[in-house]
């Protein structure tokens, strides 16, 4: 699973294997190391970021932190996904 970046102790993920069809452009996140079960977000074709869960149980005021630097990196993350899955498709 391709790690797009860290946060402190917060690693922001994708998995290898995002279903056939593909599933539209997310990121996960989990506390240490990704974990099957991390918190999934879901990047709009605006670069904002909808919470699909908090697996992670991550707390409201860390996870609302972890968001906005997701937004601001929102491109990055883009890229990183086309480069890797080489398509990108969005949820909303």
């Amino acid at each position: 699973m391709p790690q797009v970046f860290r946060i402190g102790s917060y690693w922001v993920y994708f998995w290898s294997n995002e279903n056939d069809p593909l599933e539209p452009i997310h990121v996960h996140i989990a506390e240490g190391k990704p974990k099957a079960n991390g918190t999934k977000v879901w990047i709009t074709s605006r670069g904002k970021c909808l919470l699909d869960n908090n697996n992670s149980k991550i707390s409201q005021n860390i996870l609302k932190n972890i968001l906005r630097i997701i937004e601001a990196r929102s491109d990055e993350i883009i890229k990183k996904w086309e480069q890797h899955f080489g398509e990108v498709d969005y949820y909303c």
